[in-house]
């Protein structure tokens, strides 16, 4: 491939999409210029007159649904119902935020210690700068961009090289909406590029969804700029099955959770730490379903599983399954890439997982399950935590209060998920700990990263 050019490819046939022209620097610091040129109209706009805009886009989202789920489909392999709910998801964003903004941006008003008057203000900044992964394209955009839009900052946007279209169809809904040109902007270029970008003196924030090694020469950059950050980075997220469990039921989630969007979300379930006393029985169902897993064509109704969204992504996955198996484990399930063209994986569960192996220490960005025994509940607690991520988790006990304080005192994680599998909210906030990065995205939590809390005193 042509370093001047990127070219998309179906990772259900391996064959090309569509090539696109790579930026020169001096075409994207040009674009950012122009970026930064309609912020500073933006900015003076009102927050009803943003929220009207915000809503249009919501609602273009879904005149739009069908063709953006089949172009996502089509660049990353997911499903295409799965597509569709990422379409309804950024829909749902856009008329949150437009509701809550408002209340959240408003001017507070207090009185002073020594008598006078405090006015608290949240102001925009300028040009956010936002680099975003393939497994979500439309939403990974949307979360980042619709909130700052609505506090009135700009957006530039280097997406995932994989899924450039949807990059390009999404500037063409948020234009098609109202959005004035140039204050969504999406970047094609390289990593060099980038880090001029991150450099520049009108970029004054940067957010990053992506691995925890890129999360952190990606904040490295903008910390020797001295620009704010937000890291959304990977996890191996625990679901814990305690002994007063449904067990069916916990059995149906963790297999949702562990194939949803072919396995590829970073809030994914990973880790299945079950323990003793209904091991056997959660292991027998759990394996057996994950082998029912139908694996096919992303476009097919039948499927329930689609292809991995790059040949290294699964490369890597069975790397890491082989490096697991070589350590101890072993393979209860699937494990073996399939004959065919496209880059297709199937579910997989691997039994026997213990420290010092990849499906223990690693993300394991596809469908494959680690399972885990543990001799009781405060075990299962410490191998949960035992982790140098700490984005999402779950807890399934029908004593729902139990789950409540353990996830409230022990769960070292940004997010966890009661007797559920769950992966966004657009009124929840989203984020994590430790290796999973730092700052919070979706709501208020997001409208508020990139804002300058700007303190006004009126002293007597």
């Amino acid at each position: 491939m042509s370093d001047k050019k990127i070219t998309t490819i179906n990772p259900a046939t391996g064959k090309d999409i569509k090539s696109y022209d790579r930026m020169t620097e001096k075409e994207a610091l040009s674009s950012l210029e122009l970026c930064h040129k309609a912020f500073t109209k933006w900015k003076n706009k009102s927050i009803d007159e943003r929220g009207a805009i915000i809503k249009k886009i919501g609602v273009k989202f879904q005149e739009h649904k069908q063709e953006l789920s089949k172009l996502m489909t089509q660049e990353m392999g997911k499903l295409l119902t799965h597509g569709e709910q990422e379409v309804d998801l950024c829909t749902a964003i856009c008329e949150h935020s437009a509701q809550i903004a408002p209340k959240e941006l408003a001017a507070e008003e207090k009185h002073l210690a020594n008598g006078g008057k405090g006015i608290i203000t949240y102001s925009p900044m300028g040009v956010i700068y936002g680099i975003q992964p393939w497994n979500y394209p439309a939403y990974q955009v949307v979360r980042y961009a619709i909130v700052n839009l609505m506090a009135g900052n700009a957006i530039l946007l280097k997406h995932a090289e994989n899924v450039t279209g949807s990059a390009i169809k999404l500037k063409e809904i948020f234009e098609e909406a109202g959005l004035p040109k140039d204050l969504f902007t999406v970047l094609i270029i390289n990593h060099d590029v980038s880090d001029a970008i991150i450099e520049h003196k009108l970029i004054r924030g940067v957010t990053f969804t992506g691995s925890a090694s890129g999360g952190a020469q990606v904040a490295k950059q903008a910390g020797a700029s001295v620009k704010k950050t937000v890291m959304e980075l990977g996890s191996n997220d625990a679901y814990m099955v305690l002994e007063d469990a449904d067990i069916e039921l916990a059995i149906e989630k963790c297999i949702n959770g562990r194939i949803y969007n072919n396995g590829e979300t970073c809030v994914a379930a990973k880790r299945f730490i079950v323990v003793e006393s209904i091991f056997e029985k959660f292991k027998k169902g759990f394996v057996k379903g994950m082998s029912e897993i139908k694996l096919g064509d992303p476009t097919d109704k039948e499927s329930q599983l689609g292809p991995m969204a790059r040949h290294d992504l699964r490369k890597k996955i069975q790397e890491q399954v082989e490096e697991s198996v070589s350590k101890g484990a072993e393979i209860l399930c699937g494990g073996k890439i399939p004959d065919g063209e496209g880059f297709y994986y199937p579910s997989t569960v691997l039994g026997n997982v213990q420290p010092g192996q990849p499906a223990y220490e690693e993300e394991l960005f596809g469908p494959v399950a680690s399972l885990i025994l543990a001799k009781n509940q405060e075990e299962a607690i410490r191998i949960a935590n035992d982790s140098r991520f700490g984005l999402g988790g779950g807890i399934f006990s029908k004593d729902t209060n139990k789950a409540v304080r353990i996830a409230q005192d022990h769960f070292d994680t940004g997010m966890i998920f009661i007797n559920s599998f769950g992966t966004a909210q657009p009124d929840m906030p989203f984020g994590g700990v430790k290796d999973s990065g730092y700052g919070r995205e979706h709501s208020g939590f997001g409208m508020k990263e990139f804002v300058n809390v700007k303190a006004i005193s009126l002293l007597d």
